[in-house]
């Protein structure tokens, strides 16, 4: 027979979402185990390409209990850097992660109800099982790569691969290359082939782009002072136009720590811009012809957060200093570039799907997931069933509870419940308020 165990809590994942939840149940005096199909920090430390930035910034490398301790609190740290900060923090804080143990499934036992200690059997790769009270699922909304189904229509002599598998320059065979999607992950990589002498295209598609720094203070410090941080995590709507959502959070850092990085920036280092790829023909790819309106778009969610700034420093008369000419998107630099790419014809062996993440959640019953797939839950954290948890799920068009320092506030939300159902379940006379 196989080995059951039993927490109060099991938490899946252990990445910042998780451990942040671990680090606040130990806050409250609350039991837990992380359980980690890699490493701690397995997605930043291991999934990600080698140069990769954390886009909003060292500011935003927090946990409960621990701020950034760095030197450099507005730059922008790499991936793998984040990564030996969460272990650090981990062992420092002493939480029971398992590391390499990977999840085959959750069982919700038929008939267990609210009162019951045992709500949830989560059962190992390895045959083994855990018994718990309280699960929290904390694997995030972009868990799977997503590729679009036109790839299976590309000339297979190009070698395709999603930002996820990619890694550096060097792991890529000779020509030039397309990367497809325009957000940070697209623009980051396009930046640093172009910077290793590749010839670079980029298909674009809809994003924001902010500057890095502006009038004498970085971004992050301009976000603090004027409270722009749910401006930074929604998709902004322009004119009212529901086409002109620009989803994710906006492009911002750069590898080399100076100017900025967006569009403008990048034709102007020599990547040609191609319009979003809507189809495929064997060695041609069909494209929207919208490499102008798109460079637009994000152009004006670039003005309207300097516009933001410059107003509040004249509402509130700070005396900082001016910045002529203010940082802009060039759009001198951007052209159209029509409805067909010669994958051949322009030498291009290689393309990078910047095209994001899907939810996978499919180790949890069906009767707790939608029809796409997604967890039902309720503002990104509260499952359908008692004692079930997200932990980096968006709420509604937010990416509040997804961004990095955000473990703090779900991971305490979530131990706060815990502690209530405890206290309140046991009869005891102790406080349910948490400091």
């Amino acid at each position: 027979m196989s080995e059951v165990e039993y927490s109060e809590t099991v938490i899946i994942g252990a990445g910042q979402q998780g451990c942040g939840v671990a680090a606040s149940l130990q806050e409250v005096g609350r039991a837990s185990v992380v359980l980690e199909r890699g490493e701690i920090g397995q997605a930043w430390g291991r999934e990600r390409w080698d140069s990769l930035l954390v886009g909003s910034g060292n500011r935003s490398v927090r946990f409960p209990g621990w701020e950034y301790d760095g030197d450099d609190p507005d730059g922008f740290m790499p991936g793998r850097e984040l990564a030996r900060h969460l272990r650090r923090y981990a062992e420092g804080r002493n939480l029971r992660v398992r590391q390499h143990t990977a999840v085959r499934e959750v069982e919700c036992p038929p008939g267990a109800s609210d009162r019951d200690a045992v709500r949830f059997r989560t059962h190992l790769s390895d045959g083994g099982s855990i018994e718990s009270r309280n699960l929290v699922v904390a694997v995030g909304g972009y868990a799977a790569p997503r590729v679009p189904a036109l790839a299976a229509d590309i000339d297979p002599a190009v070698t395709q691969l999603h930002s996820h598998h990619y890694r550096n320059p060097e792991s890529l065979p000779d020509g030039a290359v397309l990367v497809v999607g325009a957000g940070i992950s697209g623009q980051q990589i396009a930046d640093e082939l172009i910077d290793a002498g590749r010839e670079v295209f980029l298909s674009v598609g809809r994003h924001g782009a902010w500057p890095r720094h502006y009038r004498g203070r970085s971004l992050h410090e301009w976000m603090f002072v004027f409270s722009l941080d749910e401006e930074y995590v929604r998709a902004g709507i322009d004119d009212g136009d529901r086409a002109d959502v620009l989803p994710g959070l906006p492009v911002a850092a750069v590898k080399d720590g100076t100017g900025d990085l967006n569009l403008g920036t990048l034709a102007g280092k020599g990547v040609v811009l191609v319009g979003s790829t809507r189809a495929a023909e064997g060695p041609t790819l069909l494209l929207e012809d919208n490499v102008v309106a798109i460079a637009e778009a994000s152009a004006r969610s670039f003005r309207q957060v300097i516009d933001t700034i410059d107003t509040g420093i004249r509402e509130r008369g700070y005396p900082v200093p001016e910045q002529h000419p203010a940082p802009c998107v060039d759009m001198d630099r951007i052209s159209s570039y029509g409805d067909r790419l010669d994958l051949a014809g322009r030498g291009i062996t290689s393309i990078i799907w910047c095209t994001g993440f899907g939810p996978d959640y499919r180790i949890l019953p069906t009767r707790l997931l939608d029809d796409h797939g997604a967890p039902l839950q309720r503002k990104g954290i509260l499952g359908v069933i008692p004692g079930l948890y997200y932990a980096g799920l968006p709420d509604g068009n937010s990416l509040a509870p997804v961004g990095i320092g955000a473990n703090v506030e779900n991971g305490r939300f979530i131990a706060r419940r815990i502690h209530v159902d405890h206290i309140m379940r046991s009869g005891s006379p102790a406080s349910v308020i948490t400091p």
